[in-house]
C-alpha cells in the first residue's frame, strides 16, 4: 500500500523554521570572519548558507525527505572538515562544533521514525561515531589553520550553547511526535474494531478502454463521514504493526466481493487487485490462509490478484520467491506495485515468479512532454515483454498519456481518466454493465 511523507504540518515548520536560522546565523559568523579576514572559514560559511537555503526550499516545496538527507549529508561532510581544518582542541579552549554531529542524529533518527531506510539509520551512525572520534581525538589535518584562542574562547560558549538548544528542541519535537503517532496509532486500532475502514474499488481497463477489473483501495470513514487519507493513516499503522491486521480485513472484503462478483455474469469475468504490505505477506502462514479462505467461498484464483509492494525486497528473497510459487501455483496472479521506485532489479524480476509489474504513476505523470520519462517508459515495457511480464500502467489522468501508452500496444491501464475510486455499489452502477460506459474527460 503506497503512501507519502508522513510529516506534520508542525514538523515541516519546526525544520523549515529551523534550516532559516541556520542559514541566517551562519552568514553571521560569515560576516565576524570576513572582518577578521579569514576567508577559507567564510567559504565554509558560504557552504553551510547554500545547504541551508536548499534544505528550506525542498521544504517549502513539500520535498521534506529529500531535505533531511541531503542537509544531514552535507552538514556532515562541513562540520567534519571544520573539526579537521579550523575546531582544532588546546588547553585554552575544547573543540565544541562536533557538538552539532549529535543534533544530527538525532534528526536522523526523529527522521528514521518517520520513514525508516537503511540509508538514514547509515547517516545516524557516521553522525555518532564522527563524533566519538572527534570528542575522543585531537585529530587535525597536518595543513590545518587553527581559529585564534580568543576567538575560539568566545565561540565555544556560544556554540555549546546553541547545539544544546537544538538538541532540547529535538528532544521537544521527538516527544510531540511520539505523542502524536501514539495517539493516531489508538485511533487506527479503534477504526479497525468499529469497522470505520471500507474499500473503495478504482477500474483497470483494457487497451480499449473495456473495464477488466479493478483495484482495492483502503479508505478510513470517520463517524462524521469526513475521509482520512490513506498517506495520514497507512505509514502510522505501518510502523505501530498493524497493516498485518488491516491487511487480513482487506483481503476479507476483496474475496466478499469476488464471491459477490461471481454470481453475476455481468460481473463473473472481473479480476481484483489487493494491495499486500510486507509485513502482512511476510507472516508464515500468509500463503496458506489466502488458500484457506479462497477454497471456503469458492472463488476462482485467478480472479485475485495480489500486488506486492517493492520494499519486500529488502527481506529474504529466496523466502520471498518460495511463497510466491505457492501462490502462483495456485492460480493467483502476483504483481509488483510501484514499479521502479524502489528495491527492484532485473535480478528480482528474474528469480521472482512475478506475473505482473504495475508502472509507478511517476513514470506516466510528463510522459506526453518529456522524450526521456517516454524513452524510459518503452524500455520498460520492453524489458517485461522480453521477460513475459504482463504491464499496467497507473495515474493515467490525460488523453495524451493514454494515448501514448496505448502506442506500445498489450498493455492495462488505470487512472483518473478511466474513473475515480468509489464505493462497491457505486462500482457496480458505473463499471459492471455489460456494456462499460465511455471514457471519462481529463481529470
Amino acid at each position: 500500500m503506497r503512501h507519502t511523507d508522513d510529516y506534520s504540518d508542525r514538523f515541516r515548520l519546526v525544520y523549515a523554521t529551523a534550516s532559516l536560522a541556520a542559514g541566517v546565523l551562519t552568514a553571521g559568523w560569515g560576516v565576524v570572519f570576513a572582518a577578521m579576514q579569514e576567508w577559507s572559514m567564510v567559504a565554509m560559511d558560504i557552504a553551510l548558507v547554500t545547504v541551508a537555503v536548499a534544505s528550506f526550499v525542498l521544504v517549502r516545496r513539500r520535498q521534506l525527505t529529500a531535505a533531511i538527507l541531503f542537509s544531514q549529508v552535507a552538514f556532515l561532510v562541513i562540520i567534519a572538515a571544520f573539526c579537521l581544518l579550523f575546531d582544532v582542541p588546546n588547553d585554552v579552549a575544547p573543540r565544541v562544533s562536533h557538538l552539532f554531529l549529535l543534533v544530527l542524529a538525532m534528526i536522523g533518527y526523529i527522521n528514521y521514525q518517520q520513514r525508516p531506510s537503511r540509508r538514514q539509520m547509515a547517516i545516524v551512525a557516521l553522525s555518532l561515531a564522527a563524533f566519538v572520534v572527534f570528542a575522543s581525538t585531537q585529530l587535525a589535518l597536518p595543513f590545518a589553520r587553527p581559529i585564534s584562542d580568543d576567538f575560539r574562547f568566545v565561540g565555544a560558549w556560544v556554540n555549546v550553547t546553541i547545539a544544546v538548544a537544538m538538541l532540547c528542541g529535538c528532544l521537544y519535537m521527538m516527544r510531540q511526535e511520539f505523542a502524536r503517532n501514539l495517539g493516531r496509532e489508538r485511533d487506527i486500532a479503534a477504526a479497525l474494531k468499529n469497522r470505520e475502514f471500507e474499500l473503495f474499488y478504482q477500474p483497470q481497463v483494457d487497451q480499449a478502454g473495456a473495464v477488466t477489473g479493478a483495484e482495492a483501495l483502503l479508505r478510513w470513514r470517520r463517524p462524521d463521514g469526513s475521509f482520512v487519507s490513506p498517506g495520514d493513516f497507512i505509514p502510522v499503522a505501518e510502523q505501530a504493526g498493524l497493516m498485518p491486521a488491516i491487511g487480513d480485513w482487506v483481503l476479507n472484503e476483496a474475496l466478499k466481493t469476488l464471491s459477490f462478483w461471481q454470481q453475476d455474469d455481468g460481473t463473473r469475468h472481473l479480476r481484483l487487485a489487493v494491495n499486500v504490505s510486507a509485513d502482512q505477506f511476510m507472516k508464515a502462514d500468509f500463503a496458506d490462509a489466502v488458500l484457506a479462505r479462497i477454497r471456503a467461498q469458492d472463488i476462482d484464483p485467478a480472479r485475485l490478484k495480489l500486488e506486492l509492494t517493492e520494499s519486500m525486497m529488502a527481506n529474504d528473497v529466496d523466502a520471498i520467491a518460495e511463497k510466491m510459487g505457492v501462490l502462483r501455483a495456485a492460480g493467483l496472479t502476483l504483481s509488483l506495485d510501484d514499479f521502479g521506485t524502489g528495491y527492484s532489479s532485473l535480478s528480482h524480476l528474474r528469480r521472482l515468479p512475478i506475473q505482473e509489474i504495475k508502472i509507478d504513476r511517476s513514470f506516466v505523470k510528463d510522459a506526453p512532454e518529456s522524450k526521456r520519462n517516454h524513452l524510459l517508459l518503452k524500455s520498460i515495457f520492453d524489458i517485461a515483454r522480453t521477460l513475459d511480464l504482463a504491464v499496467v500502467a497507473e495515474g493515467i489522468e490525460t488523453k495524451e498519456q493514454f494515448l501514448l501508452l496505448q502506442s506500445f500496444g498489450g498493455m492495462a491501464f488505470q487512472g483518473f481518466y478511466f474513473g475515480r475510486p468509489v464505493p462497491l455499489a457505486d462500482f457496480q452502477t458505473q463499471w459492471a454493465a455489460e456494456t462499460p460506459p465511455p471514457l471519462a474527460e481529463t481529470a
